[in-house]
């Protein structure tokens, strides 16, 4: 696991305190490689800003090397004057507005100009163009490099890493020279594991969580930061990469999610940088600790004064301990008598759990016999019911079965009657509108007729009239005009519009109430829970059977256990007949120690006088060392001050990736999706 040297976490540390804190958000795309646009989320603002806004976060589709494959741009314009019109510069491609139904126009000078009304704009587009950093992602199996395709699959040790290329910076003057400073992006990679595939996982610069079926994995990186500062990489290093290693079984990767984002910067107030004494707190925390030290000194010489002045105790303590050891010297003795009749009853123990073992092969042959049996029959039922399976084994049938069982689900199975009953009623959609737009252009005409002749006739006795050639032609010409133009009226044609869809919904909801399409629902209803019996009755006879397996190795593990205590009740023996043996030892050498205590008394006097010594010795240290270093510490910080200062300039600089107008402000952030690998 990575560790920042002590210096540089203080550096960090004190720059936190200034910042505050900062976070990020992302939006994962669809199975389809679709970006869904987070444009439509609502995002508080702490101040209202005097010029429109853009919020901007670009999302990179990638391989699973981190070689680009399609770049969606999403665009918040926030409209913080209310403008009737936004005009915007951008160099995206398929602009689609995806929140409203506001329309731009290109302008002489190829600017986007929206119609707005007064609201926000959210739009989205693509676009072909260098990211500001870019993302490799290699492997390694068993420290070999393998490539993304070649590695699905594979067993073994692997390393993923993730390298940052940050390709973003201005020339800017420090201390009189010209240098490159980098766009501060702080890289943020995140995936989750299946603890089925990985096992022993590590990331560098980074944090794991482990919930027991997966492993969330999080590392950070800031490429270009250690150039920035200068920081000598001997003494400091930040990290610019994030390797994951684990051991993987039939290895497959889901995909990972990168945010890139210089928000972190951005929040720097630079005139907090001023005062020097905010990134010196180390120094003051080295001079509290060596001031602990003295402290410690004096208690140890204090210490060591009781210590002498108890040796009285001690003597005591030793006659105490010899009595003790007489005992013990006895009861060693009782001991090894035990061991002994031990060491014949694990004997027999032993003999019997190694015969319960031999039955064990026997015991779970049967039942993965039957296992297969009862596997079998439910394969053949399901297949003749109608319903297509596998070979059910002990390892899928729970997958399969479940799969059948949400494919039987009644509201998936009435949604797929639903859409074919739909797509029916819809294919006659044309012949629907003819007879609806028949039906209306009879009451059209009628009402027609009526006006034109003062009520006196009706449309058949119109019809009737026209037949015999009492209605002029003048007259037939002027009521069929009249029955046209109404026709293209705008609400007899939303009428009709109505009309028709009134008409498909009816026809769609009598046809579900069918009982062909009732009798297909109810089928699938009893066959659901037909599997869902049949998956019941395997699950019980799984658990037997995984019991079964767990008796049979507790069986194997017993014997072997009872056969190493068996093995090891003759080396207790032995050992106890040592151990009385040794107490007798013991007994005699604490004898000894007895004797020897006055020579103890004069050694503490010793190391009495070494303590005082000791402690003027850390307090000569401490004057005419330590406190010369705390001294020194300002010295490096000046510079480093200066260089935070210009990459926090240089960040505040970066605020769009796809295009932004002069007079318009705005952030970005980067959300890169690496492919799956399976």
């Amino acid at each position: 696991m990575f560790k920042l040297p002590v210096k540089i976490t203080t550096v960090l540390l004190s720059l936190m305190l200034i910042i505050g804190t900062a976070g990020a958000a992302f939006a994962l795309g669809n199975e389809k490689n679709e970006i869904k646009s987070d444009a439509g989320a609502e995002k508080p603002v702490a101040q209202q800003p005097e010029e429109p806004f853009k919020d901007e976060t670009v999302y990179v589709l990638a391989g699973a090397d981190g070689s680009v494959k399609k770049i969606i741009v999403s665009d918040w314009i926030k409209n913080t004057l209310s403008s009737d019109k936004i005009a915007d510069k951008s160099e995206l491609k398929n602009i689609e507005n995806v929140k409203g139904n506001e329309k731009y126009t290109l302008d002489s000078d190829n600017m986007t100009v929206w119609d707005a009304e007064g609201n926000d704009i959210y739009y989205k587009g693509n676009i072909e163009k260098e990211l500001p950093v870019g993302l490799n992602v290699s492997y390694k199996l068993d420290g070999k490099p393998v490539t993304a395709e070649n590695i699905a699959g594979k067993s073994g040790r692997i390393t993923v890493r993730f390298d940052y290329d940050n390709r973003q910076f201005e020339t800017v003057s420090i201390d009189g020279k010209q240098e490159k400073i980098y766009v501060p992006f702080v890289m943020l990679t995140g995936m989750l594991l299946d603890n089925e595939t990985f096992r022993n996982v590590e990331v560098s610069n980074g944090k794991l969580i482990n919930d027991g079926k997966r492993t969330a994995v999080l590392g950070i990186a800031l490429p270009g930061l250690q150039d920035n500062l200068a920081l000598d990489e001997e003494k400091i290093k930040l990290p610019d990469f994030i390797e994951i290693t684990a051991d993987a079984k039939n290895f497959k990767f889901g995909m990972t999610v990168t945010v890139a984002t210089n928000e972190v910067f951005n929040k720097i107030d630079t005139s907090k940088l001023d005062s020097i004494s905010d990134l010196t707190n180390s120094a003051d925390q080295l001079t509290e600790g060596m001031n602990k030290l003295l402290d410690g000194s004096s208690q140890l010489y204090g210490g060591l004064d009781t210590l002498l002045n108890k040796s009285g105790e001690l003597v005591a303590g030793i006659d105490k301990m010899a009595s003790g050891a007489k005992q013990l010297k006895d009861a060693a003795a009782t001991l090894d008598n035990g061991a002994g009749e031990l060491k014949g009853y694990i004997s027999e123990l032993s003999d019997g759990l190694s015969e319960l073992k031999g039955h064990n092969a026997e015991l779970n042959g049967g039942a993965k016999q039957v296992f297969d049996t009862l596997l079998a029959t439910a394969t053949s039922q399901l297949n003749s019911a109608g319903i297509t399976v596998p070979d059910l084994t002990v390892e899928n049938y729970a997958t399969v079965l479940n799969g059948v069982i949400a494919s039987l689900d009644e509201t998936a199975v009435y949604n797929a009657a639903l859409s074919q009953v739909t797509a029916a009623v819809q294919a006659n959609r044309s012949l629907i509108e003819a007879q609806v737009t028949a039906a209306v252009r009879e009451q059209v005409a009628a009402a027609v007729i009526g006006e034109a002749t003062g009520g006196q006739m009706t449309k058949e006795q119109y019809d009737a009239a026209v037949s015999a050639q009492q209605i002029s032609p003048a007259l037939q010409s002027q009521i069929e005009t009249a029955i046209n133009a109404q026709m293209q009226s705008a609400g007899i044609k939303s009428t009709i519009a109505a009309q028709v869809e009134n008409v498909i919904k009816q026809t769609i909801s009598e046809q579900m109430a069918s009982d062909a399409v009732q009798s297909k629902l109810t089928a699938a209803s009893n066959g659901a829970k037909s599997v869902i019996s049949l998956k019941s009755s395997l699950d019980s006879y799984n658990a037997f059977y995984l019991g079964l397996i767990t008796y049979t190795n507790g069986v194997v593990s017993a014997a072997d256990g009872a056969k190493s205590i068996s093995d090891g009740t003759y080396r207790l023996k032995e050992g106890t007949a040592g151990i009385k043996d040794g107490m007798s030892v013991l007994y005699g050498g604490i004898l000894e120690m007895k004797n020897g205590l006055p020579t103890l008394v004069t050694g503490v006097t010793k190391l009495k006088d070494g303590a005082m010594q000791l402690s003027d010795g850390l307090k000569k240290f401490n004057d005419e060392g330590i406190s010369k270093i705390t001294d020194l510490v300002g010295s490096d910080i000046k510079g480093l001050v200066t260089r935070i200062k210009a990459t926090a300039d240089v960040s505040k600089n970066y605020r769009n990736f796809s295009g932004m107008s002069d007079d318009f402000d705005g952030q970005v952030k980067f959300i890169y999706r690496t492919d799956e690998i399976k």
